[in-house]
């Protein structure tokens, strides 16, 4: 017996080391598909934090949200009940790119999923530090927590955040330790590495906190919420609140004066830190050494909440010494008197490379073992509560036997965000946006739950109320664009002119509103004056026979894209292929297909030193081999 084990504490279907926004997505699906869970985080008043941004969306990421909901996942549900401001974002382009992103009360958003978890049926929460796995036989079967604790479970979920051997900088001084003042997890690297598991140093940073009675909101631009606020969740319908104000502020020449006479004393400009940071997310420093012809640069003051004064200075990371983060501060308008009251830092932490993961997420040499959120070098909430919500859906599924539950690239944003983990790798922290998705017209926010609810309800993770809401969604939409292409409207005075007064030209013959409402100018609720015979729908039906008419041609010709792409994906490579014995492959990609080990040839494909030539090596190989194993059939 284990020396380190003291006692037994209970055997589970799932165990989940983590309760961030990646732990809690994990705990949550398999418990709701019926399964015994245990999540253990080492404190319980961390839960689902926000030790960063407090906000949940975003360019790319609101579209995570909206298929982590269809999915059956909680995250659109939790902010919908604690956001204070919510906004959709590139309004001016079209519904491809749409992202909606919301402020949120990062202490109720916390209370509001710990009582979710609590709340949960099969799912047990305890506070305990894992501090080592049990490994038998190539397969995982338990955890060990740093009080003695032994949990059996069949899968266990790693998804420990920015916690293993955190450290903190901020200008000379580092230090050991997690987000937002808490205690890193020191232990478990190690016996992980035993397990011949490697790791890497990837960090992130985020900006001060300020008070709220020392800012001047006079001299900065308020940047007010949405009038109709759209759900993240597909099961609300509307919301109404009161929303909180954010503020526009630019920093300035004095600002980037005082940042560039202190390079020296941070740890990212004196080699102190080497570790890789995001390149979407980029320090202040970094943005005035990159961008030196900018005369200034945005930045957002938001409140982290409606029961304290704590502000978020969005775009103004650092790691810059206290004393010149207050400095740099008071020189933006607006903060000539500000009080800081958290230092910003950078926290450096341990994490995976994912290519050693399957699309399962579990891990390829040990089976059962799943990694999911920034230890797999994504970053962000979002990106964490995919993976969090896809890991916990194929643990339970190995649990009960059943098939692997994966989403393509040409499915969700969330197949993309996994492919490109697990098939090219990441040398920094990986975050979402929409032009990483090459299908994205057809992956819109909008149609989420259309594109996932039945999946996820095959499962057994979707509700029957869910599902039962996205039939009758499809029900609707059908009717409708069948409607509007039978009902006709002719030329008459009463008609042009109003055609007229919405910037469109008059109407020459007859024609259906399915047509009009192919006109660029019209859209579907402008024509409400010409049909009289229009049904009361929801604005989720409206929007989606709106897009559906308008860009019919568009979704069309990616859809044909997509069958391409599919049939790459279908031809599958067998799990004993020896990639040395294939003639005409190069070196390179040798080396990558075996250390990947793709499951498809589309797969294969998008690896990183495989050619496009090596890939229809590839193809000849694996039509040799069926020709050769049918020849085999016959002769017998």
């Amino acid at each position: 017996m284990d020396k380190s084990i003291l006692y037994h504490g209970g055997e589970y279907d799932v165990i989940v080391v983590g309760a961030g926004h990646s732990g809690c997505e994990a705990a949550l699906a398999p418990a709701r598909m019926g399964l015994k869970t245990l999540i253990l985080t080492m404190s319980l008043d961390s839960i689902a934090l926000m030790p960063c941004n407090p906000s949940i969306g975003g360019t790319g990421k609101g579209h995570l949200v909206r298929e982590i909901d269809a999915l059956g996942g909680e995250m659109g549900i939790n902010i919908d009940k604690t956001f204070i401001q919510s906004k959709m974002l590139n309004t001016s382009k079209g519904p491809a790119v749409h992202s909606l992103r919301a402020q949120a009360d990062k202490r109720q958003y916390h209370v509001e999923m710990k009582r979710t978890l609590e709340d949960q049926e099969n799912l047990d929460l305890k506070q305990g530090e894992v501090v080592n796995l049990i490994v038998e036989d190539g397969k995982v079967n338990g955890v060990i927590t740093r009080t003695g604790a032994c949990y059996n479970g069949k899968s266990v979920i790693l998804a420990t955040g920015t916690y293993l051997r955190g450290r903190i900088y901020i200008g000379q001084v580092n230090y050991s330790g997690g987000p937002n003042g808490l205690a890193p997890s020191i232990n478990l690297t190690k016996p992980l590495e035993n397990l011949d598991i490697h790791f890497r140093r990837f960090k992130t940073g985020t900006p001060a906190r300020i008070h709220k009675d020392t800012i001047d909101f006079e001299s900065m631009v308020s940047q007010p919420g949405d009038e109709k606020v759209v759900p993240f969740s597909f099961m609300n319908n509307e919301i109404k609140k009161d929303q909180e104000l954010c503020y526009l502020a630019y920093t300035n020449a004095e600002t980037h004066k005082i940042i560039m006479n202190n390079l020296d004393k941070s740890p990212r400009y004196t080699g102190k830190m080497e570790s890789k940071g995001p390149r979407y997310c980029p320090s202040i420093e970094d943005k005035v050494v990159r961008f030196a012809d900018k005369d200034k640069h945005q930045i957002f003051i938001e409140p982290e909440g409606l029961d304290t004064k704590e502000m978020y200075v969005q775009g103004m990371s650092t790691t810059l010494p206290a004393e010149v983060q207050i400095n740099m501060l008071r020189t933006v308008s607006g903060l000539e008197n500000v009080e800081i009251m958290r230092e910003a830092y950078a926290i450096e932490y341990d994490c995976i490379d994912p290519t050693k993961l399957k699309r399962t997420l579990e891990y390829k040499d040990i089976d059962n073992l799943f990694f999911a959120g920034q230890i797999n070098g994504s970053s962000g909430y979002e990106e964490a509560a995919s993976q969090g919500l896809i890991a916990g859906i194929n643990a339970g599924l190995n649990v009960i036997g059943k098939g692997p539950f994966i989403l393509d690239r040409s499915e969700a944003y969330i197949g993309v965000l996994i492919d490109d983990l697990v098939t090219k790798g990441t040398d920094e922290p990986y975050r979402m946006m929409t032009a990483r998705a090459e299908y994205r017209l057809t992956l819109r926010q909008d149609n989420a739950d259309l594109r996932l609810t039945e999946k996820s309800y095959d499962v057994g993770l979707a509700t029957d109320e869910r599902y039962n809401k996205v039939v009758e969604k499809r029900k609707k939409i059908s009717e409708e664009l069948e409607r509007l292409k039978r009902l006709q409207i002719t030329p008459t005075k009463e008609t042009n002119d109003f055609l007229e007064t919405i910037g469109s030209v008059p109407l020459k013959m007859p024609i259906t509103l399915y047509d009009l409402i192919k006109r660029p100018e019209i859209k579907y609720d402008d024509i409400d004056k010409l049909d009289f015979e229009r049904p009361e729908l929801p604005r989720e039906v409206r929007m989606q026979v709106e897009i559906q008419i308008k860009y019919l041609g568009y979704i069309k010709k990616q859809m044909k894209q997509i069958e391409q792409f599919k049939k790459l994906e279908s031809k599958k490579i067998p799990k004993n292929i020896n990639y040395k014995e294939i003639k005409g492959l190069r070196l390179e990609a040798i080396q990558k297909l075996d250390e990947i080990r793709p499951d498809s040839v589309g797969q294969g494909s998008r690896i990183s030193g495989v050619s496009p030539a090596d890939i229809n090596v590839l193809l000849v190989y694996l039509e040799q081999q069926r020709r050769l194993k049918n020849r085999g059939i016959k002769n017998e």
